[in-house]
């Protein structure tokens, strides 16, 4: 498989709004692809088409070799899509949430999956409580284990750290470093541009429904001259990447600097 997610001219209109026009990207099998953007940059909506949620307008999507168009079902099987919030049930035990998922997915011995799981995120010991007195990083790591039932080939995490204190998205990033690390392909999409810079092998930026830019963060920091205090030369921040490619693009365009949604 050349490209674990290939995107090729997407198009998507909500009336007269134009969210996506005409979006290229390619996601390579093993590794962390951070998608950044503004609120309504058209982030959401492409996770949504990826996911067979939305229909597109125009364009060619594949997820895992499988077009979303003609191959929904094999879509849905080789993909999984963790929203902002956990999505998981607090009454139950996080065993008891990872056996349910697995009884869903119609898998063999669900208990040894939730074992296995339970101990891949360091959960064995907090496995047998309910998932209502998890704190929030042990709720989304049990999230993110919930999405790996049935070992879908891409993950798909739409702003796995909102809401979450500091160490809960230390805990968080060290759970998707160990996905890719695993060979699994990560979907990032987030607006918390460190979050990028720490776990990501190639980073594109989503403004008003076209991707301007795509690369690793090197080549992204290469944009933009190095900062230079006295005798020390240091590169420029993602951050600072993310602002000067949105400002210009703003500068050039549409002077209200109006984004899709």
């Amino acid at each position: 498989m050349s490209a674990a997610v290939a995107v090729r001219g997407l198009e998507k209109s909500f009336g007269d709004l134009h969210v996506l026009r005409g979006v290229d990207l390619e996601v390579a099998p093993g590794t962390v692809f951070a998608l950044l953007g503004s609120n309504g940059a058209g982030k959401t909506t492409l996770v949504r088409i990826l996911s067979t949620l939305l229909r597109m307008d125009g364009g060619e999507v594949a997820v895992a070799g499988f077009d979303v168009a003609t191959r929904g079902a094999d879509v849905r099987r080789s993909i999984s899509l963790t929203g902002q919030f956990a999505a998981v049930d607090e009454v139950l035990t996080g065993r008891e949430n990872l056996v349910l998922v697995a009884r869903l997915r119609h898998l063999p011995d669900p208990g040894r999956v939730a074992d296995e799981l339970l101990a891949r995120f360091s959960l064995t010991e907090a496995g047998r409580r309910r998932a209502g007195t998890y704190s929030g990083g042990m709720r989304r790591r049990l999230d993110i284990a919930m999405s790996l039932i049935g070992s879908p080939a891409v993950v798909v995490l739409d702003e796995p750290t909102t809401g979450l204190d500091p160490e809960a998205r230390l805990e968080v990033w060290d759970a998707i470093r160990g996905l890719a690390a695993g060979g699994t392909t990560v979907l990032l999409t987030t607006q918390h541009l460190d979050e990028a810079e720490q776990l990501a092998d190639r980073i594109a930026i989503l403004h008003e429904g076209r991707i301007i830019v795509d690369g690793t963060l090197a080549e992204l920091q290469a944009l933009l001259p190095p900062t230079r205090v006295e005798r020390v030369e240091q590169p420029p921040a993602l951050e600072d990447v993310f602002l000067a490619v949105i400002g210009s693009r703003r500068a050039a365009g549409d002077p209200t600097g109006q984004e899709a949604r």
